[in-house]
């Protein structure tokens, strides 16, 4: 494997922050919106677009780092949905 060097835009490392996400797709790629809502409003923080093959491996990623984590930390109790205001 080659290394790559990434540049980091300024201000970037310490990131955003996401309490919601959407998840839509078409056949030639996934898009993924992190947003910020905290009633009555929201913010689009970021979006990712990403082809069908890397998102995949997106997802592996996820969950092998939630295994590890749960290893050290214990069992992750999932969230129930948010009850947005209208």
């Amino acid at each position: 494997m080659s290394t790559i060097n990434v540049q980091t835009p300024e201000g970037s490392l310490g990131g955003k922050y996401a309490n919601m996400m959407q998840v839509t797709h078409t056949p030639e790629e996934f898009v993924l919106d992190f947003m910020s809502a905290f009633p009555p409003a929201g913010e689009l923080v970021s979006r990712l677009i990403v082809s069908p093959r890397h998102m995949k491996r997106i997802v592996r990623a996820l969950q092998n780092n939630i295994a590890q984590y749960e290893q050290v930390h214990g069992l992750i109790q999932e969230a129930s949905e948010p009850k947005l205001l209208k």
